[in-house]
């Protein structure tokens, strides 16, 4: 299981996620760290473990909490004799912080859209459309397949079931083009919190099997998807909202398939303008290519729980397909880099 923030979280939070989950404490697990792609990471690490025969079945995915990460305070041997102590916040310093640059993610996103020259109308429209997206989606119960209400357990016992998104309709979406520059305030900037994504909580997971285990399967339980090609891909760490366009090419070479047979995509929206460099970068621009670009929306409306995030896009693309269609997901991560997977939607007969 992917976990970015996991200061606080107690010893092997795979584990914690395992035992909780009510497997068997002989079922060991591994939590992975690879920022934002650290759940997709997680579900390309199981089935290559899988692949080697080292397993028939694997559980993969990722988790956050990203409203109760802690802040930070220097051992003692660091801090000053007298004075006051400054705490650091751990969301940022081990989630949103690109070290190299000692510069906000935002920043990064910033530099992207100069680099490229997307606006901030482009920025704002494209959030606006991952919003309605979201809407229409939920609206039409497309999620309902693909979500598992949670109970919360409150103050004097009381419950909270929590079942949907809860961003989605929050936004006044004419609010989006008033908004300030959340990063760059010198006049220039186009990044704000509406076109990026929101810090939230949640978690995804996949259940992973050989052939011969899906077989098996097959009467008893529904078997969604092939997986066809994984890669990796790295740029400049500041360059990393355009890491997903240098993964997709190795993900199509190792398929054999070009970008035409690809049905849908979906991208981690970080920001609006990750996603409208990756469009520029791939030729996914155009009301036609643009449709198939996460149909249903995505972080910008439905949340970047940055553990959970890879594994979710996987889940909601396997929820997309038709049979025999191929998707692909591709998610960007701080330090400048991209995981991506190639599915294909299958039928009782293609296994």
């Amino acid at each position: 299981m992917g976990q970015v923030l996991q200061a606080g979280s107690g010893q092997s939070p795979a584990r914690q996620a395992s035992i909780g989950a009510g497997l068997s404490s002989a079922v060991e697990a591994t939590t992975i760290n690879k920022v934002c792609s650290s759940g997709l990471k997680a579900v390309t690490l199981a089935a290559q473990a899988i692949q080697l025969g080292e397993t028939d079945a694997m559980v993969a995915g990722g988790m956050e909490n990203m409203t109760r990460v802690p802040y930070y305070l220097p051992r003692s041997t660091l801090q000053p004799a007298f004075g006051d102590q400054k705490l650091a916040d751990g969301l940022i310093g081990d989630g949103l912080w690109d070290v190299y640059n000692q510069i906000h993610m935002g920043n990064c996103a910033e530099n992207t859209v100069k680099k490229y020259g997307i606006t901030r109308a482009a920025q704002d429209a494209y959030a606006v459309d991952s919003y309605k997206r979201a809407q229409a989606a939920w609206a039409s119960g497309a999620f309902t397949e693909e979500v598992v209400p949670v109970t919360v357990k409150g103050k004097r016992g009381k419950e909270t079931v929590v079942a949907e998104d809860e961003g989605y309709n929050k936004l006044k979406l004419e609010k989006i083009a008033t908004l300030k520059p959340a990063f760059d305030r010198s006049g220039a900037g186009s990044v704000t919190a509406a076109n990026s994504s929101s810090f939230n909580d949640g978690a995804s997971a996949l259940v992973l099997g050989s052939k011969d285990l899906a077989r098996e399967a097959a009467g008893s339980s529904r078997v969604l998807a092939r997986i066809v090609a994984s890669a990796d891909a790295a740029v400049d760490p500041i360059d990393f909202p355009i890491a997903p366009a240098a993964v997709v090419p190795k993900l199509l070479e190792r398929a054999g398939l070009t970008m035409q047979d690809i049905s849908v995509w979906e991208f981690n929206e970080a920001f609006a303008a990750v996603i409208l460099a990756n469009a520029k970068l791939l030729e996914l621009e155009g009301t036609e290519a643009g449709a198939r670009v996460n149909p249903r929306g995505g972080a910008i409306a439905l949340g970047h729980a940055i553990g959970s995030s890879g594994s979710r896009i996987l889940v909601t693309l396997l929820h997309q397909l038709e049979v025999g269609q191929f998707g692909v997901a591709a998610i960007c991560n701080g330090g400048g880099a991209a995981t991506g997977i190639l599915v294909q939607r299958v039928g009782q007969g293609d296994i």
